[in-house]
Parts: structure tokens; sequence; C-alpha cells
């Protein structure tokens, strides 16, 4: 082989090794700007992740002013939105109108419930997060809707319940972790508190409550849908 081939394959190799550190060096970028923006390396916005899954995806409003409006939200592994067509019952059970209604998501998430609240004219949606991105996330979102009603919380969503002046909510949204066990009951004691006597618990469960155990609350009852392995209760209390 002449010296001429043999410094044409050098040059080759040289221009492919310059090209795959330019490659590696935008990967590189590319990942640390998406965790700058709070997403996983290698994660894609452009499409919807599984719940749970990592990485990002998004929500979907049902009704009211912001219905059909897409919203970017981040996964957590455990962080479960509620899905579509529960969400849909729900507010065709609750009514469309929700104008001057007190809402509280103890357990906010995405934001997905109370984001259909305050859609739908709710007067005053508190959503509490405990995990930092998420509530960073919720604030965002709120700034992107200019929702004027939603003010954001960081911290305890049975803390926050238990502060609330009792009778002060017309509907709270108690959706923990289905992992957490232990959350559901103190959650439920806390919500039954704070609701006025002719508002709501909308509880999102892995198992389906019994009216013995709801009854320990003084609550009963309303509605109740499964799909999948989500038990979507709507509760009231129970008469004096």
């Amino acid at each position: 082989m002449g010296r001429n081939s043999y410094r044409n394959i050098e040059q080759a190799l040289a221009v492919q090794a310059r090209l795959k550190k330019r490659e590696a060096f935008k990967q590189a970028e590319a990942e640390v700007l998406a965790v700058a923006a709070g997403k996983k390396p290698g994660s894609k916005s452009t499409k919807p992740a599984k719940p749970g899954s990592g990485g990002s995806g998004e929500i979907r409003i049902i009704g009211g002013q912001w219905r059909r409006t897409r919203l970017a939200v981040a996964q957590r592994p455990g962080l479960r939105p509620t899905p579509d067509r529960v969400r849909e019952t729900l507010f065709n059970w609750l009514g469309q109108d929700m104008a001057g209604w007190r809402c509280i998501d103890a357990f906010a998430g995405t934001g997905a419930l109370g984001f259909e609240a305050a859609s739908r004219g709710a007067a005053q949606v508190r959503m509490v997060e405990q995990d930092a991105g998420l509530s960073q996330q919720l604030e965002r979102l709120s700034q992107q809707l200019k929702a004027e009603g939603v003010h954001v919380q960081r911290g305890d969503g049975i803390g926050a319940l238990g502060q609330s002046t009792p009778g002060h909510w017309h509907l709270v949204f108690i959706d923990p972790p289905f992992s957490a066990e232990a959350l559901f009951a103190p959650a439920v004691k806390a919500a039954a508190l704070a609701i006025a006597d002719d508002g709501f618990i909308y509880l999102e469960a892995p198992k389906a409550w019994t009216d013995e155990e709801l009854a320990e609350f003084g609550l009963q009852q309303y509605r109740y849908l499964k799909a999948g392995a989500v038990h979507a209760h709507l509760l009231k209390k129970l008469p004096i």
C-alpha cells in the first residue's frame, strides 16, 4: 500500500474521531440542560411517559375554561395522575360549574385534580405537595395558566388539612401514592373534619373502602367507580 493510501486512511480516522467527539459533547450538553430543567438524562419531552416511569410526560385538562389544554409534567416513581376517564366521571358527579367552591388537593402531584377544579371556576384551590421539584412545577403550571385562584403550598397534606378551619373546604382531594398505605386513614380523618356539612371528599385508593370503615370517620359513600387498579370514591358526611 502506498504512502498516500496510508495518509488518506489516517485522515479519515482523524475525521471520524472528531465527529464522535463532537457527538459526545452534544449529548453531554443536552443531558446537562435536561438535568437543569428537572428531567432525567436522556428523557424526551415530546412523548408522554407512563406514570412513575421517570422522565417527562403530560396531563390534559378535560373540562372548563382550559379544556383540552395539555400541560408538560415531570414523572416520579409512584406518581400516578388520576386517569382521564376517572376525572371525567368525577366532575360529572360533582357538576361542571364549581364557581365559588373552596378546594384542597392534599397530595397534588401533577396537579391534575386541582387544575380541573380551577378550570371549572373554583374560587380557591390549594395544592399541597411535599416534593420540592413537583411543587415548583405546580407553580410554573399555575403561572402558565394564569390561575389566580390556585395557591401552591409545599408541605404535608395531612398537616395542611389538620390546620384548616373545620368546615372550610367544599371539596377535598385525597390520592396518596398507593404504596403509602399508612397515609390513607389519617388523611380521611383530617378531611372529614375539614369539609363543610354539604362538602365532598374524593378518595382515590388501591382498594374499595367499606361502609363500616367510612362510618368510623362520620362518612358515607356517595358515588363509586373502579377503573383498573383505581378505586374512586366520592364521600359525604353521614346525616346527623
